[in-house]
């Protein structure tokens, strides 16, 4: 019998593994399917009581938010005032992404034209050669044309940061979804077995929610507009949300950091911890916001069928589970155009490694154009800390669940509480620190001004002295 249960637990490791392997390497299927928050909070009692404690709790930032303005300045702006500041000069974020916007359009005329000489040069092999390098260079100066303009606009002049993160966003969404057209398209080009989608298909995908391209999705019957008006306002609420936090827990910590000379290191470690709860609460109301409620609003608008764009992830006892999960929509886009077409090559570590690096960088590049400095904190904890905990916790997580998952939520606390500091202090050093003449888009100013001492005539003393 011990031979059996050892046997029988050593077959259950195996198809264990064969699962998370299967898990890591299924093709994206789009089929209609709702998200698993609008089934768990329709179908549970309890998470609809959490969801609902959510909604109080930005009721009383709000409440609160009002009596402070109310009390401190004689008047009530019920927030409104950062998030005025948040996405100042809206215009201006508009037009860049209508030029993005415009130029992803534009590629559809070139598909047409590239199709075109495909078929023309079918007769005559030797050109082909010289076609395919022209449809390269059109690719490469479309992709081009998307990131010049929005990176040279944001260098030469910041953008308020919601303005500006929503055009870097925005920019990478367009960059994404022009690979996928081409991965596509591209063949069908040149073999003419495949007609190309008409344009209203193209349009359709520029706006889906989803990176990767088909023919054909999945489409619900009617748009249920009362849907969409609810997830709008959650998009909306969520915006106040995160503005309540910066205003009434991050502000207080950090917008005076730099107008004096000498900062106390307890200070500064007060600070950082104080941001550890808002910091995740702003981390769920992210994740809420952009892959919950604002992709379920433009699913439902466009009758778009598959809503899994994400999956339980806060039930992950492993890195590589969670980042799978997180984010399906991106990590579907990785998979299909990095992963796959360098595991072959390079082997499945090292294009790990470069999903992760292609990755890290974007989000890096995102925060750098709209803060207007480069702090690589979220490609360390990302690019680096996060790879490394993949192989760490690829085994052991599946023994220990429980454990690992604990692990992973104190990581999201802490990391995010990093995050929440680290950031808004190198914001406001650099917005209340003297200028000078060492002053570096790449050098963090907050690691010279102000300066970190100890506290003067600091002692420690014995919390177990009472009880002896």
């Amino acid at each position: 019998m011990r031979e059996n249960g050892v046997r029988n637990r050593g077959k259950n490791k195996e198809e264990n593994g064969k699962v998370a392997h299967e898990e890591e390497f299924k093709d994206e299927e789009f089929v209609i399917r709702e998200s698993p928050l609008t089934e768990l909070i329709e179908s549970s009692l309890h998470l609809r009581s959490i969801y609902h404690i959510f909604v109080v709790i930005l009721l009383v930032l709000f409440c609160d938010t009002l009596i402070f303005d109310f009390i401190d300045g004689g008047k009530i702006n019920m927030g409104l005032s950062v998030v005025a500041d948040g996405f100042g000069d809206i215009s201006r974020g508009f037009k860049l992404w209508l030029y993005d916007q415009s130029v992803a359009f534009a590629f559809y005329p070139m598909l047409l034209v590239y199709a075109w000489l495909g078929k023309v040069t079918r007769k005559y092999p030797v050109l082909r050669p010289t076609i395919v390098l022209l449809g390269l260079a059109g690719f490469g100066l479309t992709q081009f044309a998307i990131v010049a303009l929005p990176v040279y606009d944001l260098a030469r002049k910041h953008l308020a940061l919601g303005s500006s993160v929503t055009v870097t966003c925005e920019m990478f969404r367009f960059m994404m979804k022009i690979v996928s057209v081409t991965s596509a398209c591209g063949p069908r080009c040149l073999n003419g077995k495949t007609p190309l989608p008409s344009f209203q298909h193209y349009a359709y995908f520029l706006f889906a929610p989803t990176l990767i391209y088909r023919d054909h999705y999945p489409r619900t019957k009617k748009t249920r507009w009362s849907r969409v008006l609810f997830h709008i306002t959650e998009v909306a609420a969520i915006i106040f949300y995160n503005c309540f936090l910066w205003e009434r827990f991050i502000m207080p910590y950090w917008s005076d950091y730099g107008k004096q000379s000498k900062v106390e290191a307890g200070t500064v470690v007060r600070g950082m911890f104080a941001c550890v709860l808002p910091g995740v609460i702003s981390f769920l109301c992210g994740f809420y916001c952009l892959l919950h409620a604002w992709l379920n609003a433009w699913a439902e608008m466009l009758k778009f069928g598959d809503r899994l764009f994400y999956e339980d992830w806060w039930t992950a006892f492993s890195f590589s589970r969670y980042y799978r999960r997180w984010n399906r929509v991106v990590h579907s886009w990785l998979r299909d155009h990095i992963y796959f077409p360098l595991a072959p090559i390079m082997g499945r570590p090292m294009s790990t490694f470069i999903v992760f690096f292609v990755s890290s960088v974007a989000h890096e590049v995102i925060l750098a154009l709209s803060f207007g400095f480069f702090y690589p904190v979220l490609l360390i904890q990302f690019g680096v800390l996060g790879l490394i905990m993949v192989p760490l916790t690829s085994n052991s997580g599946r023994r220990y669940p429980n454990a690992f998952n604990l692990i992973m939520w104190l990581s999201f606390f802490f990391g995010n509480g990093l995050l929440w500091s680290l950031y808004p202090m190198e914001y406001f050093a650099r917005k209340n620190c003297p200028p000078s003449e060492n002053d570096s888009y790449f050098v963090p100013k907050s690691w010279s001004c102000p300066e970190v001492v100890l506290k003067p005539d600091w002692t420690f003393q014995n919390p177990l002295r009472v009880f002896f």
